[in-house]
C-alpha cells in the first residue's frame, strides 16, 4: 500500500517539484488547490479525509507577490495565507490520525534590508512594511494552531531556483537579451536554495522526529545582485549585460504589474538552525546550482 501525503497549493513551479520528488519516493499526493482536478479548498470533508492517516502535510498555498501592490491584491496575498493556513490547522484538530509533520511555507523576507551582517533564526531582525506583515501574519496563523500528535515546522524560504520555471525564466531572459547588468547598487544580497535542497530539506525535517518551529531554507552561500548577474552571464555564455538603475527597474516594474522589491530588498539569510543540525547543501554555491540548473 502506497504512503499519503498531501500537498496544498502545490500547482506552481515548487509544489510541482515536490509532487513529483515525493511521487518518485512512493507516495500517494492529494492535492488541495482552486485548480481543476484537486480537492477544493471549499471541500471541509474532502480535506478531513485526505489529511487522516497521511504522514505528512505541505502547505504552499498563497497569490503570487509577483504583482503590484494595489490595495485589492494586498488583501488577497494576506488573505490567501492566512485564511488556508487556518482551514488546514482547524482540519487537523479534527483529525483522529493527523500526520505527524506539517510544514508550512514563510519566507525570508520577513527580515529586514540587510547589508551589513546575515539573519539567522535566532539573531534575525524582522523588517518592516507589507511583505513583512503578510510573513508575521502567515507565521502568527500558523503557530497558533497547537496539534498534540503533529509537529509544526515554518520554512523561512529564500529565492528558489530551479529548471522550467520560478524566478529563472525572467532572469535567463534579461541576459539573452542583453540586459543581464547590475540591478540597482548591485549591493543588495540576493539568498537562494536551489530547488532540490528545499525537497531534501523537508524529508530531513520529516525524519528528524525533535525539530520543530522555524527554519531558514536558504542556501549556505549568498551572493550579491553583482555577482548574481555576472554568475548568470558566465552560465549563459554572455560577455555583457546593460546594468539597470533603479529608476529604471521602477518603470519596468510598472510595465511588468510588479514591485521592485523583489530585485532591490537585499536579503542576506542563513541556514543556521540546518547546519547545526547536520543538514548539508547539495548546491551550497551559486555556480554549482546554475550548472545544474542551465545544464543542456
Amino acid at each position: 500500500m502506497s504512503r499519503k501525503m498531501v500537498i496544498a497549493g502545490g500547482t506552481g513551479f515548487i509544489g510541482q517539484y515536490l509532487n513529483q520528488r515525493f511521487h518518485e519516493l512512493g507516495y500517494e499526493i492529494q492535492m488541495i488547490s482552486r485548480q481543476p482536478g484537486h480537492i477544493p479548498w471549499e471541500d471541509r470533508a474532502g480535506i478531513l479525509a485526505a489529511l487522516e492517516d497521511s504522514e505528512l502535510l505541505i502547505n504552499l498555498a498563497g497569490k503570487s507577490v509577483n504583482c503590484r501592490y494595489t490595495r485589492k491584491n494586498r488583501e488577497a496575498i494576506l488573505n490567501s495565507r492566512t485564511e488556508t493556513t487556518e482551514i488546514l490547522g482547524r482540519a487537523l484538530s479534527s483529525c483522529s490520525n493527523p500526520p505527524p509533520l506539517w510544514i508550512n511555507s514563510s519566507t525570508a523576507t520577513i527580515y529586514r534590508h540587510a547589508e551589513d551582517r546575515p539573519m539567522t533564526e535566532e539573531s534575525g531582525e524582522i523588517g518592516t512594511g507589507f511583505s513583512v506583515e503578510v510573513a508575521k501574519a502567515w507565521e502568527t496563523a500558523f503557530f497558533s494552531f497547537k496539534i498534540p500528535k503533529t509537529r509544526q515546522a515554518a520554512l523561512r524560504i529564500a529565492i528558489v531556483l530551479g529548471k522550467h520555471g520560478g524566478v529563472m525564466t525572467p532572469y535567463q531572459n534579461l541576459v539573452r537579451f542583453g540586459l543581464g547588468g547590475v540591478q540597482g547598487p548591485g549591493s543588495q544580497k540576493f539568498s537562494w536554495i536551489h530547488v532540490e535542497d528545499l525537497f531534501r530539506i523537508i524529508v530531513f525535517l520529516k525524519e528528524r522526529e525533535d525539530l520543530s518551529g522555524v527554519f531558514n531554507c536558504s542556501s549556505p552561500g549568498p551572493v550579491t545582485n553583482r555577482e548574481l548577474m555576472a554568475e548568470l552571464r558566465t552560465a549563459m555564455n554572455r560577455s555583457f549585460g546593460l546594468p539597470a538603475a533603479k529608476w529604471m527597474l521602477e518603470i519596468g516594474a510598472l510595465a511588468l504589474g510588479t514591485e521592485t522589491e523583489l530585485i532591490l530588498k537585499s536579503r542576506w539569510v542563513i541556514p543556521e538552525r540546518l547546519i547545526r543540525e547536520g543538514f548539508t547543501f547539495k548546491f551550497s554555491s551559486l555556480e554549482s546550482a546554475l550548472g545544474d540548473i542551465l545544464q543542456r
